[in-house]
């Protein structure tokens, strides 16, 4: 494989006017498609395989022209202290905002409060429901201004009026001023790396490109695959952070192999044949593991994980031709300013090379890495131990680990949809907001009422059920459908009892009434989503990390390397789940990242952070061993190769996580709390992985392994294909490539790490 990236990124050199245009032309190929292209078909977020999800569908089935997943708007009526929304004015105010929305577009239908008993027992709060024909995204501006309106009278008569519900519900903003500070972050980490504009611009420039293709590409297939506007999300993020850290990889080589004298041409050709074939592999293990997100099982996820694998092959590809391409204009201005300054005098750094590269190989030059390589080597039990305990004490807290949807509670007080619960909470009680919806199939039957009667009377007087809602039949009077208002809030555990209680009583009610019943609505979704991502956990991270044990045994040619790495990422992964349930579900440190309420962990992040940190994970990994992988291969001893790895690899690996937790904590600034708990998610997963786990962790268990660490029996080494990552083939081509580099670390105007 060496070989070959290697002839590809000659080509690109020399070719760098072809290449460059034709990735222009791609760019504008899809950019094209993306704006001609017909707008996506609203899909839903369907959760195929779960009972709330069954209800649904019967739903729809049952009940014609009422799309169960319609936008929805509760206007909750607050009178002045003092007085009761019974009041005659008051009264008047509502019926009047009731009667305007109902006549709204696209309404199917409001309910006046007073006719519905929607009027709590004090008579200070109200709410009227108003159904819409359409999901959220479809409603348009008219439709949506005519609710405004409406509201903004009745607060003009003197009610508090605030809008529950998807209808008017803001859409969470990334990070807003936050991520671009992170994006400038990343700049600012890759021009101190490098010590150059040219090599810290060129990163961000490729990953620009990248993320355009692949953004355009997702928008202009969204209708042809039912990609919805949320699909790129990930993409983007995922895009932008592995494009820039592919490319750095790739131009910090190009650098190296410079130094050790080649000319620009072969240097290019050296770096993609060596740290691209890392990049390979790298990527390839990220592809794994949002490839494996289909085995969840929910179709929004599966083409979420497909759509940004999608993009990380895009930004492999780019830092394999574009990359070298783009060298081929700024071969010098790519190199630091030191570096340039030695180019001058081109004669008398030949003088010097051979025993710069001697007091190199002997370990005579020395950086923050290899420095920090000695001290592991020195200190490996007690370095192994710090990290395995610190790593396992933030850990702790993800036994107290609950997973739900976080909802309209979890917003900030700023949002109406917010105050519009907590003025619901305390006029009709905590488990107000998250009523049951109980969906009869009483086709069957001879009596369809009556059995509909005992089932809504059983359900009633269950522990924890307040009250239920009389029952509303379809046309064909065989399905009836009821709510059913717990005692506790939408997120407690003693609602998910409850569900699990109503649903245990399901056999003998219908072996009574041979009616079945499904239980659904946003607290059933929320707790069965929950549940199947839990189920889907372990098959989902058997898949992926047998997948890459697979990949790293081909890479590494060692067992013990690939069950490091998988073990490594599991203590990791278990820490940022302890300090996310530390943060935003016990509270601890919340203040200090604007969390306003605490409560379960998003269902969705378990699988997200496995699947996104499990990949990069793998590329600090990949693009740190590889080296000491490639140092022993040519000669060195085990321990000298750990600190020849660090001396080339450290600066750049702790560059590329830096440059990830920026972008990640961008997304801590938004005022949405789900995105905020995976940006802070994200963020510490890399804090933990790269600097602890890759940077201690991993040194010390190879030091205590010794030659033990690239061990592989003799016939699984006749069995595997060799792929040649370290480039030992270019070594035999070019004996120069075969010698180690001598410390390119920045001078005083660039920064150590």
């Amino acid at each position: 494989m060496a070989a070959y990236l290697y002839r590809l990124g000659r080509l690109a050199f020399r070719r760098r006017w072809w290449v460059t245009l034709l990735w222009v032309a791609v760019l504008a190929a899809v950019g094209f498609g993306a704006v001609k292209a017909p707008a996506a078909p609203d899909t839903g977020n369907s959760m195929p395989g779960i009972e709330s999800q069954k209800a649904f569908d019967l739903m729809d089935q049952r009940f014609p022209g009422a799309k169960a997943d319609g936008a929805n708007a509760r206007i909750v009526f607050v009178a002045p202290h003092g007085e009761k929304v019974t009041a005659a004015a008051n009264r008047a105010a509502v019926e009047k905002v009731v009667h305007e929305v109902s006549g709204g577009p696209q309404v199917a239908g409001a309910v006046d409060p007073f006719q519905a008993r929607a009027v709590s027992k004090d008579a200070g709060t109200a709410y009227a429901t108003v159904t819409y024909k359409v999901a959220a995204d479809d409603l348009t501006d008219a439709a949506k201004k005519t609710l405004e309106d409406a509201v903004q009278q009745a607060r003009d008569a003197g009610l508090t009026v605030e809008v529950g519900g998807n209808a008017l519900a803001t859409q969470p903003a990334a990070g807003g001023a936050a991520e671009g500070i992170g994006i400038v972050i990343a700049a600012a980490v890759l021009l101190i790396t490098f010590g150059s504009l040219a090599a810290a611009g060129l990163p961000l420039l490729t990953a620009i490109v990248g993320v355009g293709v692949s953004m355009a590409s997702i928008m202009a297939l969204a209708s042809t695959f039912g990609l919805s506007g949320t699909t790129g999300t990930l993409a983007s993020m995922l895009g932008i952070a592995v494009g820039i850290d592919y490319a750095m990889f790739v131009v910090s080589r190009y650098r190296e192999e410079r130094a050790r004298g080649h000319e620009p041409e072969e240097a290019a050709g050296l770096a993609a044949g060596t740290a691209g074939s890392a990049v390979v592999f790298a990527g390839l293990t990220v592809v794994i593991a949002l490839a494996g997100l289909s085995v969840v099982g929910i179709p929004m996820l599966t083409k979420m994980g497909l759509a940004a694998a999608g993009a990380v092959a895009i930004a492999v590809v780019i830092a394999l031709t574009l990359v070298p391409a783009l060298l081929a204009f700024l071969p010098r201005a790519v190199l630091s300013r030191s570096a340039r300054r030695g180019a001058k005098n081109k004669d008398a750094k030949n003088k010097d090379a051979k025993a710069k590269r001697a007091k190199a190989k002997e370990g005579g030059e020395h950086n923050a890495g290899s420095r920090w390589a000695r001290f592991v080597l020195r200190r490996p039990l007690p370095v192994l131990l710090a990290a395995v305990a610190g790593l396992g004490a933030i850990a702790l807290p993800v036994t107290g680990l609950q997973l739900g949807m976080p909802g309209d509670e979890a917003k900030s007080t700023s949002t109406t949809e917010r105050r519009a619960y907590d003025a619901l909470a305390e006029g009709f009680g905590p488990g107000f907001n998250g009523p049951l919806t109980i969906v009869v199939d009483a086709k069957g039957t001879t009596d369809a009422k009556g059995a509909v009667h005992r089932i809504t009377d059983r359900i009633g007087a269950t522990k924890g059920v307040v009250s239920v809602s009389p029952a509303r039949f379809n046309a064909a009077g065989d399905t009836a459908v009821f709510s059913a208002t717990p005692s506790t809030a939408p997120t407690d555990e003693k609602t998910k009892d409850l569900v699990r209680t109503i649903r245990a009583e399901r056999p003998a009610l219908e072996s009574a009434t041979h009616a079945s019943f499904e239980v659904t609505g946003s607290t059933a979704v929320n707790i069965d989503v929950a549940q199947k991502v839990q189920d889907a956990l372990i098959p989902y991270l058997a898949v992926v990390v047998g997948l890459a044990f697979v990949l790293l045994l081909v890479v590494f040619r060692s067992l013990l390397v690939p069950i490091k790495a998988a073990a490594g990422f599991l203590l990791s992964v278990l820490a940022a789940f302890g300090a996310v349930v530390a943060v935003f579900q016990w509270g601890w440190g919340a203040d200090l990242l604007g969390v306003e309420q605490t409560g379960p962990i998003m269902s969705l992040m378990p699988i997200f952070l496995v699947g996104i940190v499990f990949g990069l994970a793998m590329d600090y990994e990949v693009f740190l061993v590889t080296r000491m992988r490639e140092a022993y291969v040519h000669g060195d001893r085990p321990g000298q190769a750990i600190v020849t790895g660090f001396r080339h690899s450290a600066r750049v690996v702790v560059a590329a996580a830096l440059i990830m937790m920026a972008v990640f904590s961008g997304f801590v600034g938004s005022s949405e709390s789900m995105i905020k708990m995976i940006g802070f998610g994200l963020a510490i997963a890399v804090l933990f992985d790269a600097f602890v786990v890759r940077m201690a962790l991993v040194p010390a268990v190879l030091a205590l392994l010794g030659d033990r660490a690239w061990w592989l029996p003799r016939w699984l080494d006749r069995v595997l294909p060799n792929i040649d990552v370290e480039g030992e083939a270019l070594s035999r081509r070019s004996p120069a490539a075969a010698l180690p580099a001598p410390d390119t670390t920045p001078d005083r105007e660039s920064a150590h790490v």
